[in-house]
């Protein structure tokens, strides 16, 4: 239970520091909608999200008002497209993508997840249609996000999903080349995806969940900042340790908030109640950046020497506060290092103190990997699987999600500013080391064999 000091804080956190439950996700299982007919499969599925999610966002809502605490997304998620509709070609996935969109449209929600194939051990029929469309889907739709798993730990890395997602990524860089590229940023690359995300865009209904679930996602980069702030305040002698401490009963409170509302909306609609993922995601928003907890810490800005242990101790006590607060942690719960959505993340990059090696080297510690990163337009496809493959193999390697969201902004130089809109934010563009060159070592394709320390698991 909280103590009555803990809940006044939790109150200061919702009024003054940003502290939200960023999304509510509605997971929903499609595969007894499947059908060897297009239109009765996504009548099915319209059917079933429409059925399940009519009362999600009200719901939410309600929750919200009743405890003062904001819900502030309601999203859908559901079975990999690529599974559940393995019979169809590219064209028909396209379609199956734009019934997905309207069926979010029409319950209100502002995305849904779930456009996905599973390709770390290699490529079925359905996933080669699902990928050959994901250019066209996301560019055709508003709301439907993609995401691919071209590694696991198990499995190693699928080299040839990997050059096949560095030309899916420029091809729907191109078509929304007016929107900056806009579609790559519904669309990410994964080693080792979890089942049971919420946050888009890599949220999908894992084959092993239930037929529906509610996930929740809860952020609090503002809420982690000013708690530290305000400690050393009171005593500037604080060492890393007992930062750590602070950080971690912090982090317990704010998976509370988000197990209280997330079960209530669960009960309420008559769903098991899943996961509480509780990741650092900021927003554009001044107050709501990661990259300032940095600054409070004690570094002079995100990227200069001691970020990635910086990043460290943050991922760690999150981790560890959310584990203390609740039996049902889930998704990716840490640290979120987006370029474009942070503010102080994006004038890192500006100001030259963060650059693309750094962010890799630190997403050997954070919860996801190399995100809402804009690069020149003319990067070529086998350079952006380059970049793809070294982020993988850090999954890999250390048995850990990690995940791409680059977006090759079409026409745009290093240097010259990307704008994505909303809470997608925008950012300087970001030199790129053998920006226009081949690769044969990417070319040869193949699988990149499992470590030796996973034949064990």
């Amino acid at each position: 239970m909280l103590t009555e000091k803990e809940i006044l804080t939790t109150l200061e956190m919702v009024q003054n520091e940003h502290l939200d439950v960023r999304t509510v996700t509605l997971g929903i299982s499609l595969f007894d909608c499947v059908s060897d007919d297009l239109e009765r499969f996504m009548a099915n599925i319209h059917g079933k999200i429409t059925r399940l999610a009519d009362n999600l966002v009200s719901t939410c809502d309600r929750v919200g008002e009743k405890y003062g605490i904001p819900v502030v997304n309601k999203r859908i998620s559901v079975s990999p497209i690529a599974v559940a509709g393995a019979l169809f070609s590219p064209a028909q996935m396209i379609k199956i993508a734009k019934i997905l969109d309207r069926a979010a449209e029409d319950m209100g929600v502002d995305f849904i997840g779930g456009f996905s194939a599973l390709v770390e051990k290699g490529i079925a029929k359905g996933d080669r249609s699902l990928i050959e469309a994901i250019p066209q889907a996301l560019a055709q739709t508003n709301r439907v996000c993609a995401s691919v798993n071209v590694a696991s730990t198990r499995a190693g890395i699928n080299m040839d999903a990997v050059l096949l997602m560095g030309h899916t990524i420029k091809q729907a860089a191109a078509l929304t080349a007016e929107q900056d590229g806009l579609a790559c940023a519904k669309l990410c690359v994964f080693a080792n995806i979890p089942e049971d995300i919420p946050f888009m865009a890599g949220a999908y209904l894992g084959i092993g969940e239930a037929d529906a679930v509610i996930n929740v996602g809860v952020s609090g980069p503002g809420v982690v900042k000013k708690a530290i702030d305000r400690a050393l305040n009171s005593d500037p002698d604080m060492d890393l340790g007992q930062l750590s401490e602070l950080i971690k009963r912090t982090a317990y409170k704010v998976t509370r908030v988000g197990e209280l509302l997330g079960g209530e909306v669960a009960h309420q609609l008559g769903i098991r109640f899943g996961v509480v993922d509780l990741s650092l995601a900021p927003t554009p928003n001044v107050g709501d950046s990661v990259g300032e907890i940095f600054q409070s810490l004690g570094l002079l800005n995100i990227g200069v020497p001691g970020t990635t242990a910086a990043l460290a101790l943050i991922n760690d006590a999150v981790k560890k506060g959310g584990a203390f607060a609740s039996s049902h942690v889930g998704g990716l719960s840490g640290a979120f290092v987006p370029v474009s959505e942070d503010l102080k993340i994006s004038a890192a990059v500006e100001s030259g103190h963060l650059s693309i090696e750094k962010l890799e080297a630190m997403t050997s510690v954070c919860s996801v990997g190399l995100d809402m990163i804009p690069i020149p337009g003319d990067t070529s496809a086998e350079t952006l699987a380059g970049i793809i493959a070294d982020e993988m193999a850090i999954g890999v390697i250390n048995k850990k999600t990690t995940a791409t969201r680059i977006i090759p902004v079409p026409g745009k130089k290093a240097g010259e500013q990307a704008h994505f809109g909303g809470l997608l934010g925008g950012s300087v563009i970001l030199p790129i080391n053998n920006e226009k060159g081949d690769n044969l070592f990417i070319r040869r394709g193949g699988r990149i064999p499992a470590p030796i320390h996973s034949l064990n698991n």
